[in-house]
C-alpha cells in the first residue's frame, strides 16, 4: 500500500534504528538520561530558549503548556481548525478547566487584530479570563498553511500588551521553517513555549518536544510526571531525535516536492473540484458536487493508495519519507485515469 493518510505512519529509518540500538540510557524522571539531556538541550539551542522537555506526544506537550499558562476557568483565544482544540479529547478542559474563544480565518489563520478584538474585559467579573494565544504552524485543517513571520510577530506584541502566553504548536514546524526560509531561532524570541513533534515529517516512532524558559520547563516537568509522562530508560526514543534534527530536516524539501506533484496530477483527475493551495506536505482537495466520498476512496484502496477522508467531499494526501517519487508518480498516473 502507498500510505499517503499522514506522515506520523513513517517508520525509522536503519541509520535511526542503529541510533536508538547503540543509545545511552539512564533514569529521565530523576534527570539522568544522557541522551534525553542531549535532545533536549540540541532542541532548546536550536530556538534560543533555556530548556526543552522531550514527552511522548504533541498531545501531550500542548497540554502541559495550556496548563502551565492557564487556571481553571481561563479562556484560550484559538483558531476553530486548531489541533487543541479537535484533536485532543477535549483536554484543554477536561485537565486545565478551560474553555476557548475560536476564531475564523482563511486556511487556519487568525490576525491580530481579531485576537485583539476577542480578548476579555478583565474587569468584567461575566466574563471569563483571557489568559492565552494559541496559534498553530503549519495548520494541518488548513492544508499545511504556514504563517507569514511578521502576522506572529504581530500578534505576538498583543499578547504581550495584554499579559498573555504565547504558545505555538509547532507539529509541523519545521516543514514551515523549510518552506518559508524562516530560522527556529526567530520563533524562540516570540513564544513563550514552543511544541515541535519528532514523530511526524522528521520521521521518529515517537515523541515531541516542549520548549521554553528553565522556570517554564521545571514547572512543565511537574505537570509532565502528573499526567503520567515520566519515561524512564527512554534515551532509546530521544536517540530517534537527535539522529532527527541532525539528518531529516533539509529533506522535507522532497516531501513538499511530492506534495506539488500530486497537486498537479488532481487538477486533472475528473473526481476533483478544487484544491487547497499547497505549500508544504499537506494536499486538502475537495470532490466536485455529486461525487461520493466513500467511493473514491474505495477505489484509491483497491488500487493500493490510502488517504483520509474529513468529511463533506474533503479528502487527505501527506507525503513522508516513505513515499519515493516513483509511488506518488504511480499515484498520479492512477489520480489522471480515474
Amino acid at each position: 500500500m502507498i500510505d499517503l493518510r499522514s506522515d506520523t505512519v513513517t517508520r525509522p529509518t536503519k541509520e535511526m534504528l542503529n541510533a536508538m540500538m547503540h543509545a545511552t540510557v539512564g533514569d529521565d524522571v530523576f534527570g539522568e538520561d544522557p541522551t534525553i539531556n542531549k535532545l533536549e538541550a540540541m532542541a532548546a539551542e536550536m530556538f534560543g530558549m533555556e530548556a526543552g522537555l522531550f514527552c511522548p506526544s504533541g498531545t501531550m506537550t500542548n497540554q502541559i503548556a495550556i496548563k502551565l499558562h492557564t487556571q481553571p476557568g481561563d479562556e484560550i483565544i484559538c483558531h476553530e481548525y486548531s489541533h487543541i482544540y479537535n484533536y485532543e479529547g477535549g483536554g484543554l478542559a477536561a485537565n486545565s478547566g478551560c474553555q476557548t474563544r475560536l476564531l475564523k480565518g482563511d486556511r487556519g489563520f487568525i490576525s491580530a487584530e481579531e485576537v485583539a478584538a476577542s480578548i476579555g474585559n478583565p474587569h468584567d467579573v461575566h466574563a471569563a479570563h483571557t489568559s492565552m494565544v494559541s496559534v498553530e504552524n503549519t495548520v494541518n485543517k488548513g492544508g499545511g498553511s504556514c504563517y507569514d513571520f511578521s502576522t506572529l510577530e504581530a500578534i505576538g506584541e498583543v499578547a504581550r500588551a495584554n499579559h498573555l502566553a504565547y504558545h505555538i504548536d509547532g507539529a509541523r514546524l519545521f516543514n514551515a521553517l523549510v518552506t518559508k526560509s524562516q530560522k527556529a531561532e526567530d520563533y524562540g524570541k516570540l513564544f513563550d513555549t514552543i511544541s515541535i513533534c519528532l514523530s511526524k515529517g522528521l520521521g521518529c516512532p515517537v515523541g515531541s518536544l516542549l520548549l521554553g524558559s528553565k522556570k517554564h520547563i521545571t514547572e512543565a516537568r511537574r505537570i509532565r510526571k502528573r499526567f503520567g509522562g515520566g519515561m524512564r530508560q527512554a534515551g532509546y526514543l530521544a536517540a530517534a531525535g537527535v539522529y532527527a534534527l541532525e539528518n531529516h530536516i533539509d529533506r522535507l524539501f522532497e516531501d513538499h516536492e511530492k506534495a506539488q506533484v500530486l497537486k498537479s496530477a488532481l487538477e486533472k483527475c475528473s473526481w476533483v473540484d478544487r484544491i487547497e493551495p499547497v505549500e508544504t506536505n499537506i494536499v486538502i482537495f475537495y470532490l466536485k458536487e455529486g461525487k461520493d466520498q466513500k467511493q473514491f476512496m474505495d477505489l484509491l484502496h483497491q488500487k493500493g493508495i490510502l488517504l483520509v477522508g474529513m468529511g463533506q467531499g474533503k479528502l487527505r494526501f501527506v507525503t513522508h519519507l516513505d513515499v519515493s517519487m516513483e509511488n506518488i508518480e504511480k499515484v498520479n498516473e492512477i489520480l489522471v485515469n480515474l
